[in-house]
């Protein structure tokens, strides 16, 4: 596995999923690689506990 540079659906800025984060990912079961950038999912994280309470 190398590293993979993915573009951003929200922001458009190019990130790296790094090796480390897809045997993560592949650990948890995820089948998807991520679509949004570290702090897009991190902003929509924090936006959606916001909205719970």
């Amino acid at each position: 596995m190398a590293d993979k540079t993915i573009v951003c659906k929200d922001c458009g800025k190019e990130f790296i999923f790094t090796e480390g984060e897809q045997e993560f990912y592949k650990e948890k079961g995820f089948e998807n690689d991520p679509v949004r950038c570290p702090e897009c999912r991190k902003a929509r994280k924090t936006q959606k506990n916001n909205v719970k309470r």
